[in-house]
């Protein structure tokens, strides 16, 4: 590669290949060029705009392997988050309909779900996010480019238009924010031709009926939860654990509690073949690993669940030395964002090791910006990130799983304070309460430092974020304790907690 200098660019034949030059005179087109319209990168792009840069975002979103395609806002505007809440509501209001009929509300006539109304006003309100997107980055001066970027060098990135266009944009940093996509099993035939994935789900037209969920992450597990809350016919088929790298007691409640609703889970199955017939219907096979029995069964639709990849393949990562984590294929990043290549940058779903998680991309984008702009020095906190799990019981946490804590402090250097409590809600309603559990993991000694805190129950993600503040502040136990309860919430339950796991106690909670 030819040696890089400031300034405007030439075309230079070097062994037959085009090398991109520039001379001594002229500036960079950008100061910054962000690759990726998601919530991180617009959030970055944004900020080093707000704080004077010359920046332009890249976004192009390759079709999905069924063809399905959306607008600006990444994963968590389109297929991620947003639609995702918004499904999970739905079959929270059908269960809340069910409950209606206890506290007395007079309900004639069957109660059904329609696909189709529900899709549209969630796709309609994708689209005004979208759009919504593009004023933000007029407004804020931020040039966006629906191209497909990758990178030349240190500074200069190739853009490619839908029409097969070229450009080339010069940049004195260049960030990559490109997130992830979702993987298909690559052994398993039919498994691409016939599955769809979350990249698909949420803007499907019509039902996908009886479903078979393939995977047991929290993507799976929140698919599997609103489809069946909506009424239809949902298992969901499992290799190993389910939830796996969060604290597995929670996990198992989730689970339970899902089975109760109505899920179906297939535990140990590995699928072997996915056929359609010539009804249309989608005939799987697959091995239970525990007996070595083999199992078909047939279904409307396959959702593969089974793990996310990291957009770097197009990037021309390799060429520039890039470094990446080899079994992963994710961008390996300094605490800075840094990559192995001075001038390049990345955050996000698309860093070794980062969080995949919306809230933590933006944060980290904005904190970049404001570095390469000379305006602050601070780094991303990536220490006790919180996060919830939309499943038909919410599952939410902040900090150290169980294990975790145990495996940092050793069992006898923890306390684990724990509580089964009944959410005032389901009495009236009559629903089971068995998996509405709290904990919380303490240091055992000093101050009892709280190293994790797990929720399940209503609400979960709206109980925890107010708690994960006490972690930026080294809450105690203590200090839980000398908090005043709101009551009658759930919340509360967390800081009247005071049977540990040590003791052996009847962990319930009886009156108030």
């Amino acid at each position: 590669m030819a040696a890089l200098c400031r300034g405007r660019h030439r075309w230079k034949r070097t062994s037959s290949l085009h090398v991109l030059t520039r001379t001594l005179t002229g500036n960079y087109d950008y100061d910054l060029v962000v690759i990726g319209g998601g919530s991180g990168g617009l959030a970055c792009s944004k900020e080093a705009a707000q704080l004077g840069q010359k920046v332009a975002v890249l976004d192009y979103v390759e079709p999905s392997v069924q063809g399905t395609k959306w607008g600006l806002g990444g994963t968590c505007v389109n297929v991620g988050c947003i639609p995702k809440k918004l499904m999970h509501q739905a079959a929270l209001l059908g269960t809340a309909v069910k409950d209606a009929k206890k506290y007395g509300w007079q309900i004639s006539g069957p109660i059904c779900h329609d696909w189709a109304t529900m899709a549209e006003a969630i796709q309609n309100h994708v689209r005004s996010l979208n759009w919504g997107h593009r004023v933000q980055l007029q407004d804020k001066k931020v040039k966006y480019l629906n191209i497909k970027g990758s990178l030349v060098d240190e500074h200069t990135v190739k853009g490619l238009t839908k029409a097969g266009k070229e450009m080339t944009l010069t940049a004195k940093d260049i960030v990559i924010a490109t997130g992830g996509r979702p993987n298909y099993p690559t052994n398993i035939p039919g498994a691409m031709e016939h599955g769809i994935t979350s990249d698909d789900i949420f803007w499907l037209k019509k039902s996908p009926g009886k479903t078979l969920v393939v995977g047991a992450s929290y993507v799976a597990l929140e698919c599997a939860g609103f489809l069946t809350g909506i009424g239809l016919d949902t298992t969901v088929m499992v290799r190993s654990i389910a939830l796996r790298g969060f604290d597995q007691q929670m996990a198992g409640l989730v689970t339970d509690y899902m089975d109760a609703y109505g899920t179906k889970f297939a535990w140990k199955c590995v699928p072997k073949s996915v056929e359609k017939l010539s009804s249309g219907a989608l005939q799987v096979t697959w091995t239970d690993t525990h007996t070595g029995d083999e199992h078909k069964d047939t279904y409307d639709s396959v959702l593969w669940a089974v793990g996310r990849a990291p957009e770097t393949k197009a990037l021309g990562l390799d060429k520039l030395g890039v470094e990446l984590k080899k079994e992963t294929g994710k961008i390996i990043l300094g605490s800075d964002e840094s990559t192995s290549v001075p001038n390049i940058y990345a955050f996000g779903d698309i860093g070794e090791g980062r969080p995949e998680l919306t809230p933590t991309a933006i944060k980290a984008g904005k904190l970049l910006a404001r570095r390469l702009t000379g305006h602050s020095t601070e780094l991303m906190n990536y220490d006790n990130v919180p996060t919830t799990v939309f499943t038909p019981l919410e599952y939410a946490c902040v900090g150290l799983s169980e294990e975790e804590a145990e495996k940092r402090h050793g069992k006898d250097g923890i306390e684990v304070y724990h509580a089964f409590y009944k959410p005032l809600e389901f009495i009236v309603a009559e629903r089971d309460a068995s998996q509405c559990y709290l904990k919380v993991v303490c240091e055992r000694g000093g101050q009892q430092k709280i190293l994790g805190l797990h929720f399940t129950g209503p609400n979960a993600g709206e109980v925890t974020q107010g708690f994960a503040l006490g972690f930026q502040c080294g809450a105690t136990y203590s200090h839980l304790l000398q908090t005043v309860g709101i009551h009658p919430t759930c919340a509360e339950e967390v800081i009247k907690v005071n049977i540990t796991k040590r003791s052996g106690l009847d962990a319930t909670v009886t009156g108030c």
